[in-house]
């Protein structure tokens, strides 16, 4: 596979892992780093930038829907959204809940610089944690 095609692969699957479409970004991320297909730091902001704009899909679709009544579990979410605000989305890159934390920030018309800052931040450390315990792992075996 060609290292541009590595990359649009890695970048896909993070933007899909995003939204309710399935995807597995940090098993592309870890196939990629140990093939050595490109540069840690590369494969990183790739993937951090292509699960950000998925995130952000999910936060745009949120502020589409119309503000009205909600049930008892989404008052508890909207509330826990609300108590904490965009700093909550540090938490965006949790398999589905975090695009439920995506979808409501959108929905609560949360600030969006916040939102778009948190919700990198988060999406980032995820994907740094993963690379250097792959790269700890492979120097830990060779």
């Amino acid at each position: 596979m060609s290292d541009a095609l590595s990359l649009f692969s890695l970048f896909s699957s993070s933007f899909l892992s995003a939204t309710l479409l399935p995807g597995s970004s940090e098993a592309v991320l870890i196939a990629l780093l140990l093939a050595g297909k490109s540069e840690p730091g590369l494969l990183v902001l790739i993937a951090t930038i292509g699960n950000s704009l998925g995130g952000l899909t999910n936060v745009i679709l949120g502020r589409l829907f119309p503000l009205r009544e909600t049930s008892r579990w989404q008052e508890k979410a909207v509330y826990w959204l609300q108590r904490f605000g965009p700093v909550a989305l540090l938490l965006s890159w949790m398999p589905v809940i975090g695009d439920l934390l995506c979808l409501l920030a959108g929905w609560l018309r949360l600030s969006w610089w916040p939102v778009v800052f948190f919700l990198c931040l988060g999406k980032a450390l995820r994907y740094i944690v993963v690379a250097l315990l792959t790269l700890q792992g492979m120097a830990w075996w060779h």
